[in-house]
C-alpha cells in the first residue's frame, strides 16, 4: 500500500477539507483528490462523501482510520530504527565474560545515553561480513592472522593488550607461584578446548607455542568457562591460560590460581573493527572514548605476534 496516499487520506480525514489537506502536505487539491482516488479504487470502497462543507468520512472511511493511522506510526518506527544515532550502537565481543566485555561496560558507565546492543560472533570472518552488511556496528578481535588481511573497506584500531595469567588447581605443581616465565611453563600440560582451527586466537596461540615450545592441548569438546574450570580444579596436571581481565567466578572450594605470566609476558591485542563509511554517531564516541581509556600498548617486557597490527 502506497503510505502517500495513506498519509493523504489520514490529512483529509483529520482536516475535513481536500484544500487543508492539500496545503498541509504541500500539494495541490487536484492531487490530494488523485491520491484518494486511487486509494478508492485499491479498497473497493468510498472513503468519503462530499458535504456543503468539505468532506465527511463513509463508514468504510471511519472502519479504516484508526489502521491507516497505525501504517503511518509503523513506518515511522520502520525509519527510526535505522536512522544514524537513532538505533542502538551494535558492537561484536568475543565472550560476555572477556575484557572485550568490560571496556563495553567501562564505556556505558561514563555514557549511558548511548543505546548499546552488545552481542557475540564466533570469529573474525563473520564479524568483517557482518560489519559489511550492516549487521553489526563494530567488532572487538585480534587481527590480522597471517594471511588473512582485512578488507580494503574496514577499519582498525588496537585498543587494549590485555596480558595472560597462567590458572591451575591447588594440586598443581605450580599453584603456589607468585608468577611464571614462559620458560617455566615448557613441558606442563596447557589445556584450552577453546581453541579452534581457523580462528584468529588460535593463531595467536600457534605462534605462542611455536616461539616458546609450550605443550597446548585442545582436546575434547568445549562445554563452556564453568566445565573448563571444573576440570582444572580437579585435575593438578591440568592447567590453561586465561585473560587477565576475564572475569570468572568459581566456588571457593575450588580453590584456583591465577598466576601472572612474565619474561615476557604474553598479551593479547584486542583491536576495534569498523567500517569506514559508518555513519553511526556512537562509533565516533566509542572509539574517542577507547583511545583516552586504553593504555600500555608494546611495553617492554611483553609479547605478541608479528602479525599484530599496531596501534
Amino acid at each position: 500500500m502506497d503510505l502517500d496516499t495513506v498519509r493523504t487520506f489520514v490529512a483529509a480525514a483529520e482536516a475535513g477539507q481536500f484544500q487543508e489537506a492539500a496545503t498541509e502536505l504541500a500539494v495541490t487539491q487536484q492531487a490530494v483528490s488523485k491520491r484518494i482516488a486511487a486509494l478508492e479504487r485499491g479498497l473497493g470502497v468510498r472513503l468519503f462523501t462530499r458535504t456543503p462543507r468539505g468532506a465527511a468520512l463513509t463508514i468504510d472511511g471511519q472502519a479504516f482510520l484508526p489502521h491507516a493511522r497505525e501504517l503511518l506510526r509503523v513506518a515511522e518506527r520502520a525509519v527510526a530504527s535505522v536512522r544514524a544515532g537513532r538505533r542502538p550502537l551494535r558492537v561484536d565481543v568475543l565472550t560476555s565474560r572477556s575484557a572485550q566485555s568490560g571496556l563495553m561496560r567501562g564505556f556505558h558507565r561514563v555514557h549511558p545515553d548511548v543505546e548499546l546492543d552488545v552481542l557475540t560472533l564466533f570469529d573474525i570472518d563473520t564479524a568483517v561480513a557482518a560489519i559489511r552488511s550492516g549487521a553489526i556496528d563494530a567488532s572487538f578481535r585480534a587481527v590480522a592472522a597471517p594471511g588473512r588481511p582485512l578488507p580494503e573497506d574496514i577499519e582498525s584500531v588496537r585498543v587494549l593488550d590485555e596480558p595472560l595469567d597462567l590458572l591451575t588447581g591447588p594440586g598443581h605443581v605450580l599453584a603456589g607461584a607468585r608468577s611464571v616465565t614462559l620458560a617455566q611453563l615448557a613441558g606442563h600440560r596447557i589445556w584450552m578446548p577453546g581453541v579452534v582451527p581457523g580462528t584468529e586466537w588460535t593463531a595467536y596461540y600457534d605462534d605462542l607455542v611455536a616461539g616458546f615450545g609450550l605443550d597446548i592441548e585442545v582436546t575434547g569438546p568445549n562445554f563452556g568457562s564453568d566445565a573448563l574450570l571444573d576440570t582444572i580444579a580437579d585435575t593438578p596436571a591440568l592447567a590453561t591460560f586465561m585473560g587477565g581481565r576475564t572475569r570468572l567466578i568459581w566456588p571457593a572450594d575450588h580453590g584456583l590460581r591465577r598466576i601472572p605470566v612474565t619474561d615476557p609476558t604474553p598479551v593479547y591485542p584486542h583491536s576495534l573493527l569498523w567500517h569506514r563509511d559508518n555513519p553511526h554517531p556512537a562509533l565516533t564516541t566509542l572509539r574517542a572514548h577507547l583511545a583516552a581509556a586504553t593504555a600500555g600498548h608494546d611495553a617492554v617486557g611483553t609479547w605478541r605476534p608479528g602479525w599484530v597490527l599496531p596501534r
